[in-house]
């Protein structure tokens, strides 16, 4: 057991197989302005080219120690795609929402997506990335990415008061929005699993309790994940923000294999209430610990992470771009650190 690579131990873990230690990397962002500076490689530009993407993200591996490589650094790919205007953001903010199409309930029920999805040009330069990143690392890396889900695809056509006030006055109109998010998330996750992705995270934070009531989720929101977790070819991760305590159960029966959570989740609940169903990832907080603490409080909150039960050790959320690389490589060490006291 103690010569599994990173990848099996990755794996392995999502599978609910035996492992010789927890993985520790990043399921979520992992472009920080200090890998920025040593690579060349910066924001907003590492958005849009498969290049300086690439370079970025295999630096969190080789330079911060996270054992696995994970792209991209934004949620923009899809809701681009599909029509929504962004500002590009700067090297320390992530790209921002300025406009959406879906203003009216007429242009929801009218809204369709763009023919030939792999051929559009913020799904091209992903799909580049990972042949270009594949051709870099070792096969013992595993590959990671990341695109937002159902919900959130509905939450970006229709901006944030249509999605409040429609999930209320008409579900069924969201519910449409939802089902074109899931088709595109299937065509969209199988073309890079086709170029060796190994894992596809799902960040549907906007299914959330935060936003979407309980009962919501389960109405609306669920049958999508089934429909989506049974036609992706590859493995799969959800990542919702927030406190999520509410909907751990539904999100434990929805297919995917691995859930990442935030710090707001407790993690020996969530265990308690997931068991063996899934992978619990996370939940060190990434600005209260990872960015702004010592590396000495960051060890010892992340190994409590372990001990409340996280089957994959990684922040709760993206990496804060600030954050030093110093912090990150604490938090690595802290896995193998664990497993020597422990005996």
């Amino acid at each position: 057991m103690s010569g599994l690579t990173a990848k099996e131990r990755f794996i392995r873990s999502l599978e609910g197989k035996e492992v010789d230690k927890v993985p520790v990397c990043s399921v979520t962002q992992t472009g920080v302005v200090e890998l920025m500076e040593i690579t060349g490689s910066k924001w907003p530009q590492a958005h849009y080219d498969p290049e300086m993407m690439a370079t970025l993200a295999i630096a969190g591996n080789t330079i911060a120690g996270l054992e696995a490589v994970r792209f991209p650094f934004c949620n923009t790919v899809i809701p681009e795609t599909l029509g929504c205007i962004f500002n590009e953001g700067s090297i320390d903010t992530q790209p921002y929402q300025l406009d959406f199409p879906c203003k009216t309930k007429e242009d929801a029920a009218n809204f369709s997506i763009p023919a030939d999805l792999a051929k559009s040009r913020r799904i091209e330069i992903m799909l580049k990335t990972a042949e270009i990143i594949k051709d870099r690392i070792s096969d013992d890396i595993p590959l990671v990415a990341g695109m937002i889900g159902p919900a959130s695809i509905a939450f970006y056509l229709s901006g944030a008061k249509n999605y409040l006030h429609w999930c209320i006055t008409d579900p069924e109109l969201l519910k449409r929005l939802m089902k074109l998010g899931t088709e595109i998330c299937i065509e969209y996750s199988n073309l890079l699993f086709e170029r060796g992705v190994d894992a596809v995270v799902i960040i549907d934070s906007e299914a959330g309790p935060d936003l979407l009531p309980p009962p919501l989720f389960t109405e609306l929101v669920l049958p999508e994940y089934h429909l989506l977790t049974s036609e992706m070819k590859g493995h799969k991760i959800l990542h919702i923000c927030g406190d999520a305590t509410d909907i751990l159960d539904p999100m434990a029966n929805s297919g995917f294999e691995g859930l990442s959570i935030e710090e707001r989740t407790d993690l020996s609940y969530a265990k308690s209430i997931v068991g063996d169903r899934a992978c619990l990832i996370g939940n060190l907080s990434p600005a209260a610990t990872l960015l702004s603490k010592s590396t000495d409080q960051i060890k010892k909150e992340a190994k409590q992470c372990i001990e409340d039960g996280a089957g994959i050790l990684a922040p709760g959320c993206g990496i804060a771009p600030r954050t030093p690389v110093e912090n990150i490589k604490a938090f690595v060490a802290s896995r193998d650190e664990y497993y020597k006291e422990q005996g």
